[in-house]
């Protein structure tokens, strides 16, 4: 006998506020940057996901890995929702969800040239305690909410050794 795998459930805006008000750091080195991105890579591995993997601070990339099965593609979706950080100081995916809970998307209402903003999971913020946003940790090559939990997880797990 098969069993059907249960679907998602997609977190709701509250949560995913939640997450953003839980995943704050006391800082973020360039040696942080590269111990987040290197934990990303082995979370990755674990799953042979296809991924690649992009840190910035500031405007300078700290960090990037492209894993098997990753392509080109990637990179500048990478680039499309690190602009949606960057720009809203929130999870890409939040981003998203907020303009899904008002019934619209946000291609349609966020008046932004999709070729340069993708409000779609898998880039959250950099968040330095006293500091605010500093940066973006992107993931993409996965369905948009994989990409996001896979960025959480590694999140929660660099907190957990701080």
């Amino acid at each position: 006998m098969t069993t059907t795998p249960k679907p998602e459930l997609t977190p709701t805006v509250e949560e995913l506020e939640a997450q953003e008000r839980r995943l704050v750091l006391g800082r973020f080195t360039h040696d942080d940057a590269w111990a987040l991105g290197s934990l990303l890579v082995e979370l990755a591995r674990e799953r042979q996901a296809p991924v690649a993997i992009d840190i910035h601070r500031a405007g300078q990339q700290l960090f990037h890995a492209a894993l098997p099965g990753s392509t080109p593609d990637n990179d500048a979706w990478i680039a499309r929702k690190r602009r949606v950080v960057e720009r809203y100081g929130s999870a890409s995916y939040l981003v998203g969800a907020r303009f899904r809970a008002k019934g619209t998307t946000f291609e349609e209402s966020s008046r932004l040239d999709p070729d340069t903003y993708a409000a779609h999971g898998g880039s959250f913020p950099i968040t330095v305690k006293g500091v605010g946003v500093v940066g973006a940790v992107t993931v993409s090559g996965l369905p948009q909410l994989q990409d996001h939990r896979l960025v959480v997880e590694a999140l929660e797990h660099f907190l957990s050794r701080a």
